[in-house]
């Protein structure tokens, strides 16, 4: 086929299509970037102003974090979703989405683009249970009584504040409820978020 008389336009066409692949995925992921950061934003801004709690759809809450990241987990990262019918919670959603943004995107980072994420939604005792994990390289056991300190991350520079699971202790906490993690080096981790029932 390379040696056809159309080689140099067919060479040509492979090339821009691969340049248009390429240049989808950059913008992808821009896109991604930018719409975490409006849903971060609008959450911050809705702390403030939104004084009464609603009824809230944690299934649906869930849906739309994970929307956020759809394009991120198609790409080497197999998504286990095991939801539950549970009852709604008051809550302010935009917070709780906060937490839930802040555990999926750490779990993600700790995967480094390719194992399973795990997203479950139960109730017990009392309780309704959000647990996401992860099979990435684990939290080593000498910094797990700072993991949710402010300002501590195992990132990067640039990658991490250091805020995002002191934030999210904060919200689930405003919320009378419990924010726990067991993790495994090597192995992953699983942070579990406990709120009350009505």
């Amino acid at each position: 086929m390379l040696h056809s008389p159309g080689r140099v336009e067919l060479l040509e066409a492979a090339h821009h299509l691969a340049a248009a692949i390429g240049s989808a995925a950059t913008i992808s992921s821009a896109v991604e970037g930018v719409t975490r950061i409006v849903f971060a934003l609008k959450a911050y801004a809705r702390q403030s102003t939104q004084l009464e709690a609603v009824e809230t759809d944690l299934a649906a809450c869930l849906d739309t974090v994970l929307t956020l990241y759809q394009n991120q987990i198609r790409r080497g990262i197999e998504l286990v979703k095991q939801i539950e019918p549970v009852p709604r919670i008051r809550a302010h959603p935009d917070e709780l989405n906060q937490v839930w943004t802040n555990l999926v995107h750490n779990a993600l980072q700790a995967m480094g683009g390719s194992g399973t994420l795990t997203v479950s939604l139960k109730s017990r005792d009392g309780f309704v249970v959000v647990a996401v994990g992860d099979t990435g390289r684990g939290i080593p056991a000498e910094i797990q009584s700072r993991i949710f300190d402010p300002f501590f991350t195992t990132k990067a520079m640039g990658e991490g504040s250091g805020l995002g699971l002191n934030t999210a202790k904060a919200i689930v906490e405003k919320h009378r409820g419990q924010i726990q993690f067991t993790s495994q080096p090597g192995r992953g981790t699983v942070f579990s978020v406990s709120l009350p029932l009505p």
